[in-house]
């Protein structure tokens, strides 16, 4: 089986699609108003899905008190300082800065505006294709 899509309860789907297509280089691949306020969110190869929502069934999960490593969403970068700093220009916050792991992979943890974690990643051996 193949993975479809992540589904997270935000805040404000519209506005986070918005600055995920701006600042992370998604589109967005189907959208919703009625019921519930959604947006399904394609990544640079097509591949991937992000769903963001709102339904009022159920809470929004408090994404800034929770600790990155329960949750984040992972980015490939080709240049992870450079990205770290043209996000944080665009809102969001440093949760742990760009560092380079024994395997030699490179990463950063950020917070989008709305207290997301998302982490920023330059493998030294790719895992996927970006």
């Amino acid at each position: 089986m193949k993975i479809e899509h992540v589904a997270l309860n935000v805040a404000d789907p519209a506005a986070l699609a918005e600055w995920y297509v701006e600042h992370l280089g998604m589109r967005i691949a189907r959208r919703s108003e009625e019921p519930v306020c959604c947006r399904f969110l394609a990544d640079s190869s097509g591949q991937s899905l992000l769903e963001v929502y709102r339904n009022d069934r159920a809470p929004v999960p408090a994404y800034a008190a929770a600790d990155p490593l329960v949750l984040h969403v992972a980015f490939c970068s080709r240049d992870v300082r450079a990205d770290r700093d043209r996000l944080v220009a665009a809102g969001a916050t440093v949760v742990e800065d760009a560092h380079v792991l024994p395997n030699g992979d490179e990463l950063a943890m950020l917070r989008d505006p709305w207290g997301l974690a998302l982490q920023l990643m330059r493998r030294a051996e790719p895992m996927v294709r970006a």
